[in-house]
């Protein structure tokens, strides 16, 4: 079965940079899209930034600018980049991947996240 598993998180001062992975085991066949969210407690998971098949991106207004989604490969499916973080980015990051099936439906696998949290 697929798993999907977030790294590279952790502690950075503001102004800094991290670079998330998105790394799954297993294959995940026909995929639609790619995304990161993100989560602080007792908030509504965001949605930061997503990229398809055909390479096209969109980004949370918050992180505009800032962050980069891209493509990987079959083991790292997705990096996001992450520059000039603020403390407001600190959350848990959450990789999505949507994907068809082969009964001509679609699921979406989540990993567990990973701990961003950007402080002096």
């Amino acid at each position: 079965q697929v798993q999907l598993t977030e790294s590279g998180g952790g502690l950075v001062q503001p102004g800094g940079s991290l670079r998330l992975t998105c790394a799954a085991s297993g294959s995940v066949l026909s995929i639609i899209n790619i995304q990161w969210h993100r989560q602080v407690p007792g908030k509504q998971r965001e949605l930061v930034a997503i990229v398809t098949n055909t390479g096209a991106t969109n980004y949370a207004d918050s992180v505009k600018g800032r962050f980069t989604i891209s493509r990987g490969n079959v083991k790292n499916l997705a990096y996001l980049q992450m520059n000039n973080l603020r403390p407001e980015d600190t959350a848990v990051y959450y990789c999505n991947v949507a994907a068809r099936t082969v009964d001509g439906g679609t699921t979406d696998y989540w990993g567990q996240g990973t701990q961003v949290t950007v402080s002096s």
